[in-house]
């Protein structure tokens, strides 16, 4: 789908999505190259434009499932009555290179080193206002060196709730007169898989950098004072929900006693090491040794949290959630039962949040995992196939695991089919259960 103007709706085709991968029917893509596509040109590249309305209504069409349109009016706008052309102009160190292609109007996208004018998409999610993430070519291949993701603020939060921590460094220093340093950061680790998502992030809030962690792990972090209060101003107006929320709260006091430079001074030094004693582990065992006498910071405790938007929960998912497959009795097809499983596991300490989302979902029991651990499950098939599965398709998980979730449907909708009484489904549901989350195969 495109839209010309914002006014009228464009259909050219209808792709085959699955959460933030798709792949576009009519556009075949290249043997894999290691980058992402940044857009697709249609088809009708060089004839006359003839923008088509559908009868759907936009919401209806856009999302996981889209729905075949009827044309019912032809239209044309901007004055397009013939062929439009334009040259979009790919700058960087070692790179120059024009162009051609129609386009919709004059504006251009400019990110990082490309400067490159609105062409026509080939569907409705390569819109250059919609979530766009990764093109999947197949299971094992993937990019995440992907331009295009705008991520939602409230996802960001969802997200940052379920993976970023707030820390407060201080180690022993002889180049500075207190013989201590104090480095604030925010961070967020991830496996590079799920490069991309801390990339969309660092473009989200304009801070920032990323950085390799060892072989397979990366991490976005936020040093600097005035990097950190972009990140603690979107936080301000975006709040945590769960448990971290106290972390930030004591780290941005501590934020606000350094960015008024009162760390220099012995009283508003020892604050800021009483803060440290209560956010994450506490004080290391060289401060306690050096600071014997500190008393951690009080805390502040929140009382009715409430999920009060759907993508932070998409956010949150995206980091804690799992969909998972068990199969029971698989050798005799006609007795093979399968389970599937969405389910989010937390400290106990966040037991209210559980009980937030299970409220949220409608659907699902809370169980006592451990002795510090609590799950939010759901099993009951009808719940998921009538709630887990369509809230998740309208407010996508992004990374790796929204392949999980891919697979997931596809096993569901196999079960639904009963599949899995013959010989060939069921192979086909084990083979797909061996690939999915911790079974699943990366190449670099």
């Amino acid at each position: 789908m495109l839209f010309f103007n914002n006014l009228y709706k464009i259909n050219f085709d209808v792709p085959t999505p699955w959460g933030i991968y798709f792949q576009d029917s009519a556009t075949p893509l290249p043997k894999w190259s290691g980058k992402s596509l940044m857009g697709n040109k249609l088809p009708n590249s060089g004839e006359i434009l003839k923008p088509r309305v559908p009868s759907h209504i936009w919401k209806y069409i856009g999302g996981w499932s889209n729905y075949l349109c009827m044309v019912i009016s032809l239209r044309i706008i901007e004055r397009a009555i013939d062929n439009r052309g334009s040259k979009s102009v790919i700058c960087g160190r070692k790179l120059y290179i024009a162009v051609k292609e129609q386009r919709v109007d004059g504006s251009c996208i400019m990110s990082r080193d490309i400067m490159l004018k609105c062409t026509l998409k080939g569907f409705e999610r390569n819109y250059r206002n919609k979530i766009l993430t990764t093109q999947l070519v197949n299971k094992r291949n993937y990019s995440t060196n992907n331009h295009g993701l705008i991520i939602n603020p409230n996802f960001l939060t969802g997200f940052a709730d379920a993976e970023s921590s707030f820390v407060l460094s201080i180690t022993k220093s002889n180049n500075v007169k207190s013989g201590w340093v104090i480095k604030p950061r925010f961070q967020i680790s991830l496996h590079k898989k799920d490069l991309f998502i801390l990339e969309a992030i660092k473009n989200y809030l304009g801070v920032g950098e990323i950085y390799t962690q060892g072989v397979a792990s990366i991490q976005y972090r936020v040093f600097s004072i005035n990097d950190l209060k972009v990140v603690l101003d979107h936080f301000d107006q975006f709040p945590l929900i769960s448990k971290k929320f106290v972390d930030y709260f004591l780290f941005k006091q501590a934020y606000l006693l350094l960015a008024n430079q009162e760390h220099l001074t012995p009283e508003g030094f020892r604050q800021i090491i009483s803060i440290k004693a209560s956010i994450n582990n506490g004080l290391s065992e060289v401060l306690k040794e050096a600071f014997p006498d500190i008393k951690p910071a009080p805390t502040v405790k929140r009382e009715n949290i409430s999920i009060y938007n759907p993508q932070w929960l998409a956010g949150f998912t995206s980091g804690e959630g799992s969909f998972g497959v068990k199969i029971r009795n698989p050798i005799g097809n006609s007795q093979a039962v399968i389970e599937l499983i969405f389910q989010i596991k937390q400290h106990v300490r966040d037991e209210q949040l559980i009980a937030c989302i299970a409220e949220y979902l409608e659907c699902g029991k809370i169980y006592k995992h451990s002795m510090n651990a609590v799950v939010y499950r759901v099993s009951k098939r009808s719940n998921l196939t009538e709630k887990i599965i369509p809230f998740f398709t309208k407010y996508p998980i992004l990374g790796i695991k929204a392949l999980d979730f891919k697979d997931f449907c596809l096993i569901a909708e196999l079960t639904n089919n009963k599949a899995h009484y013959t010989e060939e489904g069921l192979a086909h549901i084990i083979n797909i259960k061996a690939n999915m989350n911790t079974g699943r195969i990366f190449e670099d």
